[in-house]
């Protein structure tokens, strides 16, 4: 069912925090104005905002995520792109008969550690979630993030080890690109089969 199974990104504390520093615009990569901001604040902020970002939770499930790769043949595939920092995630899922519930899923995410941490959860815990849960979930963590909203529940209650993203508003979009990633080829499957589900967030 699956495809060759790309090598799996590994991160540690220094790694994940490089990697949002990295991208200058005088370098000619991609400007990221959280990094931007934090190479302008004290040592003590930047070390502060690190440790709230970057806490331990977050950089073990960016470290460990399962069903990495493609499948075969998917119902749908989507990818989605941060046009604030460049981070990636790519989603492919296969529904069952009835089109209700998640019955197989592969993701290919080249993101900074919030990103793939959030990849993590999805990943964990899609197999078998109905596609409400999914939509819920995407609704819930663009909620927790945006507008102070209380953490998801359920099936996807670790996506709260996320929260402290919400002070740090050039951070939500990669944060949420798996789940929308997930929620888009969930559209894409439905479709493919001539079934329509509200899913807008």
């Amino acid at each position: 069912m699956f495809g060759p199974r790309p090598e799996r990104p590994v991160f540690n504390a220094r790694h994940a925090f490089a990697a949002c520093l990295a991208f200058a615009p005088e370098s000619g990569g991609i400007f990221c104005h959280h990094a931007s901001a934090l190479r302008r604040a004290p040592a003590k902020a930047m070390f502060q905002a690190m440790s709230e970002l970057y806490h331990n939770r977050v950089l073990e499930l960016a470290a460990d995520i399962q069903h990495v790769g493609d499948l075969t043949d998917p119902d749908g595939s989507v990818l989605k792109v941060s046009r604030v920092c460049g981070s990636t995630v790519k989603v492919d899922l296969k529904l069952d008969e009835a089109g209700a519930r998640i019955m197989a899923i592969a993701v290919d995410p080249k993101a900074c550690a919030l990103g793939q941490a959030a990849t993590s959860i999805l990943a964990e815990h899609a197999i078998g979630a109905t596609i409400e849960e999914v939509i819920a979930a995407r609704d819930a963590l663009k909620d927790m993030l945006k507008d102070n909203g209380p953490p998801p529940e359920g099936r996807f209650w670790e996506l709260r080890h996320l929260e402290p993203v919400a002070d740090y508003p050039p951070r939500h979009t990669s944060t949420l690109l798996a789940f929308e990633a997930a929620v888009a080829a969930i559209e894409e499957a439905l479709a493919s089969r001539g079934l329509a589900r509200e899913t807008a967030g």
